[in-house]
């Protein structure tokens, strides 16, 4: 593509759609920034139609209508059908999801798992800027991952590259997560798994940010039991992605991410699991970029054509 192209990128959540125009490859170069609500619960056509809205808006608001689009969305394509699946907006799964956007927009489109499209932005402009192999985390409502090697996403044979979220984790759980599974990452470290292990502690339904500040008071023993269990087990999870892909740097996002002790207590547990002798040299840090990754990385998906 030109030096005078401009980057285009939408991030696609379940409940809300998000545009952004860049002049460069920069988070200082934003022309148009857009967000909408996906409206989901009227179903897959009109998810589509929302899009489309969205990139007529942005092509009113820039001046120029794009090259090509990226599309960050939950879930993985699958290569040989280039159908949508494992995705938590479920009225997305089953269609070819990138091509009905392109046919609707009239424009070509590059898509990838939001995770990925994380990963990509802080590799390349955030907390892992320079580094050449970057693992982003996912810790929110569910748990997910992305590959970048050398500034680029690895999508994996089948589309599930950086998928750690369903690894098993907890081989006692009697939890069933949504991919059919028991104990799987996401079913002990996400946000709604810690909240309801505190809830069959006590009973009391609590946000996770409630949980975390009683811990850190120490007021609460069934509060410091839920942060204890976050990281001793991201340390085991996480260490078994150290092993396979030795990341220079691991970044975390999403909502458990702002959880202090995970980048102390939790960083300690991942030493003492991986396989290096009790020493652990790959960074793991918080994310820089905040919810402007998602959507950044999404427009960086088109400096790969």
């Amino acid at each position: 593509m030109s030096k005078t192209t401009r980057y285009w990128g939408i991030d696609l959540g379940g409940t809300k759609i998000e545009g952004v125009v860049l002049s460069d490859l920069s988070p200082d170069s934003v022309l148009t920034r857009i967000r909408i609500d996906t409206e989901a619960d009227g179903g897959y056509g009109h998810v589509i139609k929302r899009i489309a809205t969205l990139v007529s808006r942005m092509i009113e608001e820039s001046g120029a209508p794009p090259e090509l689009i990226g599309i960050g969305h939950p879930g993985a394509i699958v290569p040989s059908t280039g159908l949508l699946k494992h995705s938590n907006a479920v009225a997305l799964n089953g269609h070819p999801l990138p091509r009905d956007i392109a046919d609707a927009v009239g424009y070509p489109v590059i898509s990838a798992n939001d995770a990925n499209c994380f990963a990509l932005a802080e590799a390349r402009l955030g907390a892992a800027k320079g580094a050449k192999v970057c693992f982003g985390v996912i810790l929110g409502t569910g748990v997910g991952g992305g590959v970048v090697v050398n500034g680029e996403v690895l999508d994996g044979r089948q589309g599930i590259a950086g998928e750690w979220g369903h690894n098993p984790l907890d081989h006692l759980s009697e939890k069933e997560c949504r991919c059919g599974k028991k104990g799987c990452v996401e079913k002990v470290i996400a946000g709604p798994a810690l909240e309801e292990f505190y809830r069959d502690l006590t009973g009391a339904s609590l946000r996770l940010r409630d949980i975390v500040s009683r811990a850190e008071k120490g007021t609460d023993p069934s509060a410091s039991a839920t942060v204890s269990r976050l990281n001793e087990y991201f340390g085991k999870a996480i260490a078994v992605v150290i092993n396979i892909l030795d990341p220079d740097v691991i970044v975390v996002g999403g909502g458990v991410s702002n959880v202090p002790s995970l980048y102390t207590d939790g960083v300690a547990s991942a030493k003492d699991q991986v396989f290096n002798s009790g020493v652990l040299e790959t960074k793991i840090l918080p994310n820089l970029l905040g919810d402007s990754a998602g959507v950044f990385g999404a427009a960086m998906l088109t400096a790969r054509q």
